[in-house]
């Protein structure tokens, strides 16, 4: 089987930590325990995959130093991860890759085993999201997931209809959910705020 392809989401305008279309803010490049996050990403899921790339909208020099191609929306007017998710399927189906694999640039405590759960909870589209479990109820984590290429034309579609959340796209494919405890810690813990900067400082 080929290994999937890797894509670091960044492609937001982190509001919640003061970024506006004027004034971006990248939040991958904050650092927890002297590292940025997107780093501890890179660290994380390059392993797990054949090639990684980049989603991020703006001047793509300013990721220069990281080594990797940088993938902008497709779609205008930021219309979410899910535009995001499309630009990494038609960078990884013209490199002949089947699959894609997403993390979001802001988790610095992503799963090292995250992609082959994910390949192993592939529903019959090839679709499969992360997810985690508090009591009975399971949460999936939609930035996180599996995504074939020969679905893109299909996410092209409903993204030109006005579909805007992951789980209205995904469910229509019957994803499976590959799900992780979060017992010591939410391996998708996510910074989208000062406090909760801190918190994974404390948490690293």
């Amino acid at each position: 089987m080929i290994q999937p392809h890797g894509l670091i989401l960044a492609g937001g305008k982190a509001t919640r930590m003061g970024g506006t279309d004027a004034n971006r803010v990248d939040k991958g490049r904050l650092t927890v325990g002297g590292t940025s996050l997107i780093a501890r990403v890179m660290t994380r899921l390059g392993p797990q995959v054949d090639r990684l790339a980049l989603n991020a909208n703006g001047d793509p020099a300013r990721w220069d130093d990281l080594g990797l191609p940088v993938l902008p929306d497709s779609v205008q007017g930021h219309p979410g991860p899910l535009a995001g998710v499309l630009a990494g399927l038609d960078w990884a189906a013209s490199l002949g890759c089947p699959h894609v694999v997403t993390a979001a640039a802001d988790t610095p405590f992503l799963p090292p085993d995250l992609v082959p759960r994910l390949l192993e909870a592939a529903g019959p589209s090839g679709l499969a999201l992360a997810a985690t479990r508090e009591g009975d109820r399971i949460w999936p984590q939609p930035t996180f997931g599996l995504w074939p290429t020969g679905l893109r034309d299909d996410l092209r579609e409903a993204l030109a209809q006005g579909t805007r959340k992951v789980l209205n796209w995904t469910d229509r494919h019957a994803a499976g959910l590959a799900v992780f405890p979060t017992d010591p810690f939410d391996p998708f813990f996510n910074v989208n705020t000062p406090e909760e900067l801190a918190q994974a400082e404390a948490m690293a």
